[in-house]
């Protein structure tokens, strides 16, 4: 049998053991069976959080979003993590580094500092680099820079028209993309959301 929380390739979050625990499903076995169970949960999340205008800048609506995207796979879905990653902020600094992000955004939207897309990519690419949950970071913060563009009056992002959770060519232009912008080079990013 293959373990069904094996990482999926080097870019993914590993899970602490205690974590592993908290799978609900009983009947997952293999990596494909928690993918379908992840998306069949952020499909959901997606009706959800776009079936109105919301706050993506709001922690809650940010913690409540994670809650709802993987609520039904994973019992610390919506829940902050209280352990170090292979990425990521240190846990303390999860919660300050978050409203940093949000009060960074807001200005950016009240000032005009960059475009909406540009505000967008920005916004996402620092989210990932906080790490705030477990896992899914990568989807959640997709489906959270989703919200702010709909509340902004932008259509979504394309995210390179394709499942970036399998270790395709498509994931590691994306991943290649967020470490250009660890290396504050946005272009690469900007380039990839929209393609």
């Amino acid at each position: 049998m293959n373990d069904p929380l094996k990482d999926a390739d080097d870019a993914s979050t590993p899970l602490t053991p205690e974590e592993q625990q908290d799978l609900i499903p009983s009947y997952i076995t293999l990596r494909r069976e928690l993918n379908e169970a992840e998306q069949a949960n952020i499909l959901e999340a997606e009706q959800w959080a776009l079936a109105r205008q919301r706050n993506a800048l709001d922690l809650q609506f940010l913690a409540d979003l994670h809650k709802h995207m993987f609520g039904h796979v994973w019992r610390w879905a919506g829940k902050f993590r209280n352990t170090e990653r292979n990425i990521g902020v240190a846990p303390a600094q999860i919660r300050p580094d978050l409203q940093q992000l949000a009060a960074d955004c807001g200005y950016w939207i009240k000032a005009g500092t960059y475009p909406p897309d540009e505000i967008a990519a920005r916004f996402h690419h620092r989210l990932t680099l906080i790490h705030p949950f477990p896992n899914g970071n990568g989807r959640h913060a997709r489906l959270a820079t989703d919200s702010l563009l709909v509340s902004l009056g932008r259509p979504r992002f394309s995210w390179g028209r394709e499942n970036l959770i399998d270790a395709t060519q498509t994931r590691k232009t994306y991943v290649a993309a967020l470490r250009a912008a660890d290396q504050h080079n946005l272009d690469p990013l900007l380039g990839f959301v929209r393609s």
